[in-house]
């Protein structure tokens, strides 16, 4: 019997802990890359490459066509003046010749191939092309690093949430049994009442506190849960451990980090083959693109029966073709200078548009970098302050058992432990993210600095 109730007992609590699903960064990252909606759009986007370079390829393939049409036709044609001779016939000038069908059966086909030779259009249309498949996969990567990035910050953003409502909690039940106490030595009149309106008022509101902050644990779990497809009941993330300054840290200088960017970064890299695909555009609609030289060769075939003014007729035309053909647009009313003018403008933009997205990506990797160094000092420091603060709390709770501490000063340590306690989470949060963040503006967060990311975490 007693097994039995303590198995009862048990019930609950193993539910309670099957219920939580604890998972680690890079397993987050790794269900967010088969679920996440933004990334499902960048893979639909990246399929496009492969296509845009087989319509590069076919611009110099032959090309064939094939027309064929029937239907009623009416055909005149008159001759007067000519010569005819004919064995048999001898010869004859001022002769005329007429033929006539109306409302007749017209049939027509033709069949021609065409292989360009010569096309500057064409020659810059299909570097456009190579330049958009380039830009689709360059896309694709960036999409990758901005899904690392996006799925580091909401994992850590539910760690920090979650460890903020347990540092609420655990000081609501501090102040909660400081409050008792103080009723208790009210009642015994070794305490005076302010004491215990203090810790009551201290009391409501760190209530209203894990109110919000369960709401905001709720929030962040909802969104990291959408973006993964994990459950969201449950779901709980690790915070980095104290040893993750030392993996976070960057041992390069911050002139090293700005060359890799400005020769890695996704976004100037992206607006550089902008401003290339601009530029051949400008190229499409030079003069000197205009002419084309192509091999072609036809052949058809066109013919016209029924009767007419003279009877009966049939007319019947056979013809076959195989050259190269010369066009050359002689005038186009303006458009084409028109156009030139307007891609060049439109050229400059861009290139105007890569320098100015050098100089953002520089300061982003400046900032990140200086937090990423003062990030480190930063929490050495909150680790002391925090040690430092525990033992202002224990010396204050027993200050205030032999009557040289007030409640108050009690109440201000734990709040003061608290809020230490909390900013030294979000500091470790914030430089891990930080070093993510500057190797995502270089262009080089991959799968492998993930992983150690992860290592870093406190499982």
């Amino acid at each position: 019997m007693r097994k039995s109730l303590a198995l009862l007992t048990l019930l609950p609590l193993l539910a309670a802990a099957g219920a939580v699903q604890a998972t680690g960064l890079l397993p987050a990252w790794q269900a967010a890359a088969e679920n996440d909606r933004d990334h499902a759009v960048a893979r639909a986007a990246h399929a496009t490459a492969q296509p845009r370079r087989d319509q590069a390829s076919a611009l110099w393939r032959p090309g064939v066509a094939f027309t064929a049409s029937a239907g009623l036709a009416t055909g005149e044609s008159e001759m007067r003046g000519a010569q005819f001779s004919a064995p048999g016939f001898g010869q004859a000038t001022g002769v005329n010749f007429g033929t006539s069908v109306t409302g007749g059966t017209a049939t027509r086909w033709a069949l021609q191939a065409r292989q360009p030779l010569y096309n500057p259009e064409r020659r810059a249309q299909q570097q456009q092309l190579g330049l958009q498949a380039d830009m689709a996969e360059l896309q694709w990567q960036a999409a990758g690093q901005a899904l690392m990035l996006r799925t580091a910050e909401r994992y850590l953003g539910l760690a920090v949430a979650q460890e903020s409502l347990r540092v609420l909690e655990r000081q609501r039940d501090a102040v909660q049994q400081a409050a008792a106490e103080a009723q208790e030595r009210f009642e015994l009149g070794a305490a005076p009442i302010t004491d215990t309106h203090e810790a009551r008022a201290r009391l409501a509101a760190l209530r209203a506190q894990v109110v919000a902050a369960q709401v905001e644990r709720d929030v962040q779990r909802r969104q990291l849960a959408d973006s993964t497809g994990l459950p969201a009941d449950g779901l709980q993330a690790y915070l980095p451990g104290a040893a993750q300054a030392g993996v976070a840290r960057s041992q390069h200088a911050l002139d090293w980090w700005q060359e890799q960017a400005a020769s890695g970064n996704p976004g100037i890299r992206q607006q550089q083959l902008a401003a290339d695909i601009a530029r051949a555009e400008a190229d499409k609609h030079r003069l000197g693109a205009a002419p084309t030289v192509d091999l072609v060769a036809q052949a058809g075939d066109e013919r016209l029966h029924g009767s007419g003014a003279y009877g009966s007729a049939r007319n019947k035309s056979v013809n076959a073709l195989v050259g190269v053909q010369l066009t050359v647009p002689l005038y186009t009313g303006g458009w084409r200078a028109a156009k030139e003018d307007e891609s060049l403008r439109l050229w400059e933009q861009a290139q105007a548009q890569v320098e100015a997205t050098r100089a953002q990506v520089a300061r982003q990797v400046h900032a990140a970098w200086l937090g990423l160094h003062q990030g480190a000092e930063r929490v050495q420091a909150l680790a002391e302050a925090l040690q430092a603060s525990e033992a202002r709390l224990d010396a204050t709770r027993t200050g205030l058992e032999v009557g040289h501490r007030t409640l108050l000063d009690l109440l201000n340590a734990e709040n003061d432990t608290a809020a230490t306690r909390l900013a030294l989470a979000q500091a470790r949060s914030s430089l891990l993210l930080e070093r993510l963040r500057l190797a995502a503006l270089a262009g080089q967060l991959d799968e492998d600095l993930l992983r150690t990311a992860d290592q870093a975490l406190e499982h």
